[in-house]
């Protein structure tokens, strides 16, 4: 049991590292011509940067399925890689970005943190110029409290 709730848990990791490396290097690189269509307005709900999510969701799925017989360690990385989708779901899409309005912005300052600093990601909508790049490993400037 703690080594499925260990490669869970170090899927998860990778991917929060693993997208903070393809975001900064790739996504404001050379996918920049996909990545763009979330820095820009639009009136749609998709976006042609969700087939990211498609390509991370895909590997959970085959390390899933390659794990499957016997649950090894491809099995929970796989699990965790697809928590950390559920988690980038509910907090990037929903939470931020309001794609589906659940909730109300976020009262919590941990929350509040991973907002503040997407929104400074989307200060620009310029391949250049960008800041914080994970979804929870952001700069501690952005959980500092709010001047009253």
């Amino acid at each position: 049991m703690f080594e499925a709730i260990g490669f869970t848990f170090l899927g998860f990791l990778l991917m929060e590292l693993a997208g903070w490396f393809i975001h900064k290097y790739l996504m404001h690189g050379p996918l920049w011509m996909i990545h763009k269509t979330h820095h820009q307005p639009s009136k749609s709900f998709f976006e042609l940067n969700d087939l990211f999510s498609l390509g991370f969701g895909s590997v959970a799925v085959l390390l899933i399925f390659l794990g499957m017989d016997g649950f090894d360690y491809r099995f929970w990385i796989g699990i965790g890689i697809s928590v950390y989708g559920i988690s980038y779901f509910f907090l990037h899409d929903v939470l931020v970005h309001r794609r589906l309005k659940w909730f109300d912005r976020p009262k919590n300052s941990f929350l509040k943190g991973i907002f503040r600093a997407h929104q400074a990601h989307h200060r620009t909508n310029k391949k250049e110029d960008a800041v914080s790049f994970g979804l929870f490993i952001v700069p501690k400037e952005f959980f500092k409290n709010e001047e009253k």
